[in-house]
């Protein structure tokens, strides 16, 4: 039997969700808290196993509540449902130590699954906030250049090296001297530890350049 504490500070938001969670087979609402303060007072006792949290609420907010909730009581697992889908507030619970993120509206099997999972020890997100940090990473992922530690010059001349030109061919195409070619290339051999320009193409080639 999962225990689940509903920490939201409407009562009839809280009433229909405990009605909602009491038709689910393996899940007990053990207690209700109208905000964080509540929630910290109440779970040595009601000893849940999962906590749904609300975000915005007076006094003590969703976030500050998950942090001291998941550092008193490490063992207890705590899954936000809001309204708010914004990055910052999604990131924040994360970084709150949160083990899931569902929206407010969920469908009963969904927010029933994500308990069960979460009390399994999994992270579970709901479908829109999946979606919303797969957009994110993969647009961090695009953003950053490929070999990240060499500069901009850098890459642009073992792009060339991976063509297969030479020093003074690269000084050409660039209209730099080959001192200035020789010592670029030096420095990316060193910054990819790679000892010739074999490897130096082997590492340009997996990088995508």
């Amino acid at each position: 039997m999962v225990r689940i504490l509903l920490v939201d500070d409407h009562p009839g938001f809280r009433a229909g969700l405990r009605a909602l969670l009491a038709a689910a087979e393996g899940i007990e609402v053990v207690d209700e808290a109208a905000n964080g303060e509540q929630a910290l007072a109440l779970v040595g006792r009601a000893q849940p196993d999962v906590v749904l949290m609300d975000l915005a609420m007076p006094g003590m907010g969703g976030i500050a509540a998950t942090e001291r909730l998941v550092h008193d009581h490490p063992h207890i697992r705590v899954i936000v449902l809001s309204m708010s889908d914004d990055d910052d507030s999604v990131f924040a619970a994360m970084r709150a130590g949160a083990r899931g993120y569902v929206l407010k509206g969920a469908r009963k099997a969904e927010l029933v699954r994500s308990v069960q999972a979460v009390a399994e020890g999994e992270a579970i997100f709901g479908p829109a906030i999946a979606a919303r940090l797969t957009g994110y990473f993969t647009e961090r992922e695009r953003s950053e250049p490929a070999l990240p530690e060499l500069t901009r010059r850098e890459r642009e001349i073992l792009g060339l090296v991976a063509e297969h030109l030479t020093n003074p061919q690269i000084a050409a195409r660039l209209g730099l001297s080959q001192k200035t070619v020789r010592n670029h290339v030096s420095a990316v051999f060193s910054k990819l530890q790679v000892a010739d320009r074999a490897h130096a193409i082997m590492r340009a080639r997996e990088a995508g350049l």
